[in-house]
C-alpha cells in the first residue's frame, strides 16, 4: 500500500511539473505594431512528421521587423491528447 502511494506521489508531482512548450523568435528588431496573425502546424506522430508548416515569413506580410512564437496552447494539448498523440498541432504566432 506504501508502494502505490509512492507512486500516486511521484505520477502527480511529475503531472505538476509539465509546462507548455513555448518558442519565441526575434526577427529583425522585433515586432513594431500590434498586428498579430495566427496559424496551425499539423504534425504526425507526436510531432516527428510534418504535414502542413507555417511560414513565418509570409505571415509577417513583408514586414523586416517581427516577433515568431510557436507553442503548443491548451487546446492544441487537448487535441493531442484525445488523439493519442497521432496527431500534434501547434500554434505560430507573428507580430508586426
Amino acid at each position: 500500500m506504501k508502494t502505490l502511494k509512492k507512486i500516486v506521489l511521484v505520477g502527480a508531482i511529475a503531472a505538476m511539473c509539465t509546462s507548455c512548450y513555448v518558442q519565441t523568435h526575434v526577427v529583425g528588431s522585433g515586432a513594431k505594431g500590434n498586428t498579430e496573425v495566427k496559424s496551425w502546424n499539423h504534425y504526425l506522430l507526436y510531432g516527428l512528421a510534418p504535414v502542413g508548416v507555417s511560414q513565418p515569413e509570409e505571415m509577417a506580410n513583408g514586414a523586416k521587423d517581427y516577433t515568431v512564437t510557436t507553442k503548443h496552447s491548451f487546446v492544441n494539448g487537448l487535441i493531442n491528447s484525445l488523439t493519442f498523440g497521432i496527431y500534434s498541432p501547434t500554434t505560430t504566432i507573428v507580430k508586426y
